[in-house]
């Protein structure tokens, strides 16, 4: 099934085509809207003419934050997430010789060693690299053994995060969810 995750045709596609790009949506999903976080590759493969990690890496550090600030900017922070991405694809050049999906494939991982990888990579904390395993495995077919567990709550059936976006119904749904996760936290203080 093809990714569904910002509304915008072109921009999912790439999503769908290229997992740098979904890699790169995972990382700007935070204090933005999920389809505007998502959509951000897209805007960085149109003004660079390409989302190769190599590229990406080796850009020029004022001229890519330039591209990320440019309107409609990439983020609503584009100097630092620009920072960020280029981190991101450099250790994705370095570690992986340019090739993400080698973050789930090398040596046949199990989905703690996905994990772990995916939490090794700059922006990647213990939350997002949960949701980036459910991702792949809900909807990538990235399943190595374990990967439910190792995703968390986040691999379970719930409507929880981009993981389980799939139509503009289910984003309302995870909005619900989330909504109702930070009454519930707002009301234990």
């Amino acid at each position: 099934m093809a990714l569904w995750m910002t509304g915008d045709a072109a921009a999912d596609r790439l999503l769908d085509e290229d997992p740098f790009a979904l890699l790169v949506g995972m990382l700007l999903d935070q204090q933005v809207a999920m389809e505007t976080a998502f959509a951000g590759p897209a805007k960085i493969a149109e003004r660079l003419g390409g989302l190769d990690p190599r590229r990406v890496a080796d850009a020029d550090p004022e001229e890519f934050a330039a591209l990320c600030a440019t309107p409609p900017a990439v983020h609503r922070y584009p100097g630092s997430m620009a920072g960020r991405i280029q981190a991101v694809a450099r250790a994705v050049v370095d570690g992986y010789d340019g090739d993400v999906t080698r973050l789930w494939t090398d040596g046949d991982p199990d989905g703690a060693t996905v994990l772990r990888r995916l939490k090794a990579l700059p922006g990647f904390g213990d939350q997002k690299a949960r949701i980036f395993l459910a991702l792949l495995g809900k909807q990538r077919g990235v399943t190595p053994a374990g990967w439910r567990e190792a995703a968390g709550a986040y691999g379970d059936d719930e409507f929880r995060s981009i993981a389980d976006v799939r139509d503009a119904d289910s984003l309302g749904r995870v909005r619900e969810t989330k909504k109702a996760a930070k009454a519930a936290a707002k009301a234990t203080r």
